[in-house]
């Protein structure tokens, strides 16, 4: 049977348990069958209602948290895309039928989200499993054996609850975590209204999945002395994390201030080989730098092990910057000095520098990721600058973020 056969509609509405999709504005879009059964609500109650007017928190009990606790968990897996699994939770109903009573009620609540096509969450699929009927019947067991029953679903119950406010906390101290290398990262890497002004650029920078939000990828652009020049450059620092940025920051921060007052790319490279010599952690790192003159319509590159940077000509050619390609920043004891080429641009082409996040993939040759690449840019050309960027990205990233961190820099010449 082919996917065109199958009614998913109905599947939907035949789901065993019950499930409901919810907008990110937390209003139930669809809800199956036995959610309406089990809830008590028809759907004209249900759809295109906020969740919490249909099933607001018990206002007679004060130490309520069930409606707290599921609103903490969606708003989750609105913010980082990733399922989301509760705790046991008491989460008491209104009775349907009789308006001011409500009906002690136990649930068993997943949310997992359904991403778009630009891979953000669409929707929050919500199942829920009701255990009330489970815990009541332990409840009524006879005997000492009953009563000890309804005593360890107690404890269960607590311990579901402790156990739900531990990971709360945890989580408020990751955020916290985070935060402080969010600001870290932003102090270290130029901001992207400072980048603005550079001759239409754009700049990206994601982390890998799973890493604090903070990686070794860097980009820079900086006004050069003498003549309408300015260098671009990316580099890439091993590893993730606070301990990568610290030292992706001294790298970035030493090849700024060497392109400066360097003769070209490869004299600012040598001297960042140099430095990166006795930086700890700096071992593998690599980097790519331009200098472009626009009086002169040319570009001089050189490259410390890195990728390639693509030039992709109005006519929609693609070129790859591969002529002074060495070995990474400190692969030498005594460094020597680096290559350096050159080519010419015609005004309208785009010059587009990244690290290996945007094409690289496990079990892939590497040529593979860059035809893709050039393919995205030949297709999307016309778009400008921060248009492209963000394109580009979504075309080649997987949909729930790449392995490994990500940093390009966009310039149209």
């Amino acid at each position: 049977m082919t996917d065109s056969a199958i009614d998913y509609s109905a599947v939907f509405q035949a789901l065993p348990g019950m499930v409901a999709l919810l907008t990110p504005e937390l209003v139930y879009a669809d809800v199956n069958e036995e959610f309406v059964r089990v809830s008590g609500r028809s759907r004209e109650q249900l759809v295109g209602h906020y969740l919490f007017d249909v099933f607001p928190d018990n206002p007679n009990d004060p130490a309520s948290t069930g409606m707290r606790n599921l609103e903490a968990s969606l708003y989750r897996v609105l913010a980082t895309g990733e399922r989301d699994a509760m705790a046991l939770q008491r989460y008491d109903v209104e009775d349907p039928e009789r308006p001011g009573q409500w009906q002690e009620r136990y649930w068993s609540p997943v949310n997992a989200p359904l991403l778009g096509p630009d891979g953000k969450v669409a929707l929050i699929l919500h199942r829920v499993e009701e255990v009330t009927e489970l815990i009541r019947a332990r409840g009524r067991s006879g005997g000492g054996r009953g009563g000890r029953s309804r005593v360890l679903e107690a404890e269960l119950y607590t311990r579901a609850r402790e156990l739900q406010e531990l990971n709360e906390r945890l989580r408020q101290a990751h955020s916290r975590e985070r935060e402080v290398a969010m600001a870290l990262q932003e102090a270290m890497l130029p901001d992207r209204r400072q980048v603005s002004h550079h001759h239409r650029a754009a700049v990206r920078y994601r982390p890998a999945v799973g890493a604090l939000n903070v990686c070794g990828d860097w980009y820079d652009l900086v006004d050069l002395v003498g003549g309408n020049r300015v260098g671009v450059s990316v580099g890439d620092v091993v590893g993730h994390g606070l301990a990568a940025a610290g030292v992706m920051g001294q790298l970035r921060s030493a090849l700024s201030a060497a392109s400066r007052v360097a003769e070209g790319p490869a004299q600012a490279l040598d001297v960042l080989g140099r430095y990166a010599h006795v930086v700890e952690g700096a071992e593998s790192a690599t980097a790519v730098t331009t200098f472009i003159d626009f009086d002169r319509h040319a570009i001089a590159y050189s490259s410390a092990g890195h990728l390639p940077p693509v030039l992709i000509h109005p006519d929609g050619r693609a070129e790859f910057l591969d002529g002074a390609t060495d070995t990474p920043l400190d692969a030498r004891p005594d460094p020597i000095p680096r290559p350096q080429a050159e080519t010419a641009f015609t005004p309208g082409a785009t010059l587009v520098l990244y690290t290996d996040g945007l094409v690289e993939r496990r079990g892939e040759d590497i040529d593979t990721g860059l035809a893709r690449l050039a393919d995205a840019l030949y297709r999307n050309r016309e778009q400008d600058p921060e248009r492209l960027a963000d394109t580009v990205l979504l075309e080649l990233l997987p949909p729930g973020g790449a392995t490994d961190d990500t940093a390009l820099i966009i310039v149209r010449l």
